[in-house]
């Protein structure tokens, strides 16, 4: 939920986020999977070169890696792993459609 990439479960256990590793540490903990991925998305793009798509830019995937993508994932994020992020100097951008103040109220 945090960049919106396509993954299984498998390739997320194996291999983790190739994004968002670093902070939410998916490799090989499903409690980690469960809690910051979803199963649940709209639409999809792949995206060859982020840093000079125009759609890479319009969604803020421009400084991701080179791969599918959802359009708008269901889901939220636990508190703590929208804290993390922030603390690592990341800004939290929900990929639901909704703003990050709306899902805080």
């Amino acid at each position: 939920m945090v960049c919106s990439i396509v993954m299984t479960q498998k390739q997320f256990y194996n291999g983790g986020c190739p994004n968002c590793e670093e902070i939410i540490q998916l490799r090989g903990s499903e409690d980690a999977i469960t809690e910051c991925t979803s199963q649940l998305f709209e639409g999809i793009i792949t995206l060859g070169d982020p840093k000079t798509s125009w759609v890479a830019k319009w969604l803020r995937l421009s400084e991701y890696v080179p791969a599918v993508y959802a359009v708008k994932v269901n889901g939220t994020l636990p508190g703590e792993i929208i804290d993390s992020l922030e603390n690592n100097g990341i800004k939290y951008v929900p990929r639901d459609g909704t703003e990050p103040d709306e899902e805080m109220a």
